[in-house]
């Protein structure tokens, strides 16, 4: 009996061995993954207490010293750039590797080969952007034209190459091990195309969905709902600008047909209604102590591993600290020992898209300017984990790649549409941002972004000797008034790019009158500007309150722009929620029912401000929901993508035109206005509202929004955090919403010596292990800071602990 129970106990070990080493679907090795000496115990750690104090670096010129500090920042001293950047290579890699590496499979459009077949419609689409093609296109341009620049590139991607090798699995990343496969070699290619990632995430378009609309409601209404600039255009350069130099002449020619189906598509992703990012510098005449303070918070995705990564970077010439890409070489958004810096983005329609007419169904050529001409194509083999590799064949134009066709999102129709983007022309993009690092003056600052092409950015500067200037760069196409708003016929070249504005007639500022420059994602200029501005997704709100409290400030201390960082007024409601309740409570009769009386009474003594603990801005949300779908509802047709008038536009409607046409409802007997609309849409709150108490204890608004920093891999929940309490929301200079938000705020103050603060929503370590991957989200979400101002090397305070590179 004994034999029979040692048998099958055997039999369970042997099956339970087999089972824990094998990978069943999409499931990794269990033993190997719950080894305690090398599975995932082995990612508990945190850095301060598992350490090397010395590594053998090959290629050093000489040794370089990495100083941290008690919140992980590492602060890298070396004797020459070189190695300098294959020391942040390292130093990066060390604690965002697994991050650095899926970012950019994520723009390659690799993921199928992590996570399988689900992600293989996101994969092609990545391909069929042509972000493989634009990163190809830069690297070539950057070899050709800056060899400098592509050797401290080749550095960088040696630094995190060495860390890779000394990698086993014992201390791998904890989600190279769930997900079952390990690190490839860094290329110069992966940070040219992580750029291009960022580019991609950086813009949108709506042209598809613009083109549809017009369709539906006419030339004359799209004009009136979506105007060229708003009533209340407050522009990133001040209003009223000379300008300088003699415009390129465009002229916009006379026989302009658009298509006039409808398209049927799947349109791509754009940037969410209301998110964007903030930067701005006061001059030394507005602030307390005379000097120029600096201010930037990009808008991004909440995401962990954050995107940033604070770093300071020195050599005998300079030093230079603040946000970096891990990925890309140097600083983002930071400052050095003369200038500041920061970044937002520009929204302008830099993407095109045309209708092309292919000969044959081999789509070899295609109808151009009355002549057929070549095609090329490109076979993208998007390999799939576990499963066979699926080609997809992307043909190319002159204008860019055919994203749509009817083998992908357009199976409704057979129509072929070709993108047409900057992200596409050869480009060098990491040569601003390392030419920004030495900066010391305006000129540099210039110089520095003449070679930023994609995505358009606002740059905000501020230096030690009291300027401030800001430059909407970019590579903007020279075009006719109203091109690239709709889709254009592919086959005439009248719709062509055939130019680009001059990088030095872009618009800029230096040292104006008002004592400060700023943006928010708005319109860049006033009509006086001479070239066509346009943009589907503008900023209306965060920019018209930025400048009304830049205007009214003095004597600004480096508190005070933090407060503004942090402030959490909602412009929106307060010009739209007082005309709502006006038209609600011409119905005397809603408030005999006691709990509307008390939801009405909060709207009403509601200061406008959305701090976490209120409870009538999630009141005000809902209404504003139902009363959009009130009012524009009537136009969505199922798999007919659409775009509808903004929360700004529409809130001029109903205060100057509650009984335009817009409001009447199709297929009623009665011709409503904008007071039935809003009634309605307050009665459909109430249910919404009760729908939610009922789910929710407490009704505030940091309940109601929820926001949640979520790993880069959503079904990672263990690894996110959920419900932090915050406020701010889309519209709002604090713009933290679901999903986005500051994603890094900087304050810098310009004298003798920076004095600098900043602070992201994450740590420093991609470790979920570690101490340091979320430590800073509390002070983040209360808008508290760190103080990264410059650190000497011989400085010993705060001091976690010193790593030296050493020559191999």
């Amino acid at each position: 009996m004994k034999y029979i129970a040692f048998l099958i106990s055997l039999i369970i070990t042997l099956v339970l061995a087999v089972a824990l080493a094998i990978s069943i679907g999409q499931t990794p090795p269990l033993g190997r993954l719950l080894d305690p000496y090398h599975g995932v115990w082995q990612n508990t750690y945190s850095e301060d207490y598992s350490k090397d104090n010395e590594f053998k670096i090959a290629g050093l010129s000489a040794q370089v010293e990495i100083k941290y500090d008690t919140n992980l920042i590492p602060h890298i001293f070396a004797q020459n750039e070189e190695d300098l950047f294959r020391a942040q290579g390292f130093v990066t890699a060390q604690h965002r590797l697994w991050q650095m590496e899926f970012q950019t499979m994520a723009a390659a459009g690799r993921v199928s080969e992590i996570v399988g077949s689900a992600a293989l419609d996101f994969d092609r689409m990545q391909r069929r952007k042509g972000l493989g093609f634009g990163a190809e296109e830069g690297l070539q341009y950057i070899r050709g034209t800056d060899p400098e620049t592509f050797s401290l590139m080749e550095a960088y991607a040696d630094g995190v190459n060495q860390y890779i090798n000394s990698l086993s699995y014992r201390n791998l990343p904890v989600e190279y091990k769930i997900l079952n496969y390990r690190p490839e070699p860094w290329t110069v290619y992966k940070t040219a195309l992580f750029l291009k990632y960022m580019a991609d995430m950086l813009v949108g378009d709506k042209d598809l969905e613009y083109t549809n609309l017009r369709k539906l409601i006419g030339e004359e209404l799209m004009a009136e709902l979506y105007p060229d600039f708003p009533e209340d255009n407050d522009p990133v350069i001040e209003p009223n600008r000379r300008w300088d130099f003699t415009p390129l002449p465009i002229n916009r020619p006379d026989n302009i047909v658009y298509p006039d189906e409808e398209i049927l598509i799947d349109p791509m992703p754009a940037p969410e209604e209301g998110v964007g990012s903030n930067n701005w510098a006061v001059a030394g005449s507005k602030t307390q102590n005379g000097h120029p303070i600096l201010a930037n918070d990009p808008h991004l995705n909440l995401n962990l591993p954050s995107l940033w990564y604070i770093i300071q970077l020195s050599t005998p010439e300079y030093s230079v600290k603040g946000a970096s890409l891990p990925g890309a070489l140097g600083v983002i958004s930071g400052f050095n020992e003369n200038i500041a810096w920061g970044v937002t983005n520009a929204t302008r329609d830099v993407r095109d898209w045309y209708s092309i007419n292919f000969r044959n169904e081999d789509r070899t050529e295609y109808l151009y300017n009355d002549q057929w001409i070549n095609s090329s194509l490109r076979l993208e083999e998007i390999k799939i984990k576990g499963e066979s590799s699926f080609i997809d064949s992307v043909v190319y134009t002159h204008y860019g790649p055919v994203v749509y066709d009817p083998s992908f999102r357009g199976e409704s129709q057979l129509k072929n549409f070709a993108l047409k983007w900057t992200a596409h022309l050869g480009s060098n993009e990491q040569s601003t941002f390392l030419n920004l690092n030495r900066a010391k003056n305006h000129e540099d600052y210039l110089a520095a972004l003449e070679t930023f092409v994609a995505p358009a950015q606002n740059f905000v500067f501020a230096s030690k000797t009291g300027d401030i200037a800001l430059k909407v760069q970019g590579s903007f196409p020279l075009k006719w008034d109203q091109q690239g708003k709709y889709l254009m016929d592919g086959s005439d070249p009248i719709y062509e790019w055939h130019d680009f504005i001059p990088s030095e007639q872009n618009p800029a500022t230096k040292n104006p009158s008002r004592g400060f420059v700023s943006s928010a994602n708005q319109h860049s200029v006033d009509p006086s500007y001479p070239y066509f501005v346009f943009d589907d997704s503008f900023e209306h709100f965060r920019n018209r309150r930025l400048n009304s409290r830049l205007s009214e400030m003095s004597k600004i201390t480096v508190e005070d722009m933090m407060d503004l960082q942090f402030d959490n007024f909602y412009l929106h409601a307060s010009e739209a929620l007082p005309l709502m309740l006006d038209y609600l409570l011409e119905d005397t009769l809603i408030l005999e029912d006691g709990n509307v009386r008390r939801i009405v009474q909060d709207l009403q003594s509601w200061s406008f401000h959305t701090h976490p603990e209120l409870t009538a801005p999630p009141i005000f949300e809902m209404w504003w929901k139902n009363l959009e779908e009130k009012v524009w509802g009537k136009w969505r047709k199922p798999q007919v993508p659409i775009v509808i008038p903004n929360k700004y536009q529409t809130t001029k409607l109903l205060t100057n035109s509650p009984d335009h046409e817009v409001f009447d409802k199709p297929n009623s007997a009665e011709v409503e206005t904008a007071r039935e609309l809003v009634r309605e849409s307050f009665e459909a709150m109430l249910q919404d509202y009760e729908e939610w108490k009922s789910r929710e204890d407490e009704l505030t608004w940091g309940n109601y929004k929820r926001t949640t920093i979520q790993h880069l891999v959503p079904n990672f929940r263990s690894f996110s955090v959920e419900n932090v309490s915050t406020g701010g929301g889309r519209g709002i200079l604090n713009a933290t919403s679901e999903r986005h938000g500051a994603s890094w705020r900087m304050v810098v103050e310009m004298g003798e010596q920076p004095n600098a603060f900043g602070i992201y929503p994450g740590g420093q370590s991609g470790n979920p292990g570690s101490r340091y991957y979320t430590n800073l989200i509390g002070k983040w979400a209360r808008g508290e800071y760190l103080d990264v101002s410059l650190r000497p090397q011989s400085e010993e305070r705060d001091l976690l602990y010193t790593v030296t590179l050493k020559q191999n």
